[in-house]
């Protein structure tokens, strides 16, 4: 049997800017069709939800009112970098955010304990699970980092975890900004419009961007090669000369290789 929502069903979320991603119901002059990926949660209002869950506690709010589920949200940033909510709230050391989604039913984490001040919790994962202070959370942000970010409540967490001189992010191989500079570009990997890559530098930094994607930071590795941040298991790498220079992304297996095709600048 057909199920249909009604017009005036769908216009309660519009208040809260929610209208926009239900509009992939097909309209008739009285109904709305359900849509194909239900009763998957649309991708947009999971987006939106970890994003606004760096900062922004009034749509955090709207949000998990209109759909209580989305306390649990998580979005994959690229490469299978995820982020859930209350990992985004950890990991921005916004505390108001991150009590509120785990009153709401958000799962609490090792990040979230570090960033809360939770020291008796931190202490004892660690103790369970010796070795797991060293698992990078979202975007290979570290747990002692997650402490750092949450100011003086947590200073006991950071002092613990400093105590233990493994928690933070192992050292990054060093990229000047000359070598940054000569392997940005656009790199193409087929004729179609969104099959370009563009790598761009600042500051001694890379950034890996597919068109209509949001760009990940690149972490160097050495000898051209690097992860993104988020996916240590993922390779980028840039082989052969600079005027015929080749990108290519292994995950773990090769993915894709794309040509440059225009320098910065």
């Amino acid at each position: 049997m057909q199920t249909f929502l009604t017009r005036r069903r769908l216009m309660q979320f519009a208040p809260l800017g929610l209208a926009a991603p239900l509009g992939a119901f097909a309209a008739t002059p009285d109904q709305l069709t359900v849509p194909a990926i239900f009763p998957t949660q649309q991708p947009e209002l999971v987006r939106e939800m970890v994003s606004v869950s760096h900062g922004n506690v009034q749509r955090v709010r709207e949000l998990v009112k209109a759909r209580p589920a989305l306390a649990r949200a998580a979005w994959d940033w690229g490469f299978g970098d995820w982020e859930t909510a209350l990992g985004a709230a950890s990991h921005t050391g916004n505390r108001q955010i991150a009590l509120y989604l785990i009153e709401q039913g958000a799962p609490p984490t090792l990040f979230s304990a570090a960033m809360l001040g939770h020291l008796d919790v931190v202490k004892a994962q660690i103790a369970a699970q010796p070795g797991v202070q060293r698992i990078p959370g979202p975007h290979s942000i570290a747990l002692l980092a997650h402490a750092k970010a949450g100011g003086a409540a947590a200073e006991p967490v950071l002092r613990y975890l400093e105590s233990l001189r493994d928690a933070g992010a192992p050292p990054a191989a060093t990229l000047t900004d000359e070598e940054a500079l000569s392997l940005a570009g656009i790199y193409t990997f087929s004729p179609g419009p969104a099959d370009r890559i563009e790598i761009a530098a600042a500051g001694g930094k890379l950034t890996f961007t597919r068109v209509g994607t949001t760009g990940r930071g690149l972490v160097y590795l050495g000898d051209r090669a690097f992860h993104p941040a988020g996916a240590r298991a993922v390779r980028i790498r840039f082989t052969g000369p600079m005027e015929e220079l080749l990108l290519s992304v292994h995950d773990p297996e090769l993915v894709l290789t794309a040509h440059r095709t225009k320098t910065s600048g």
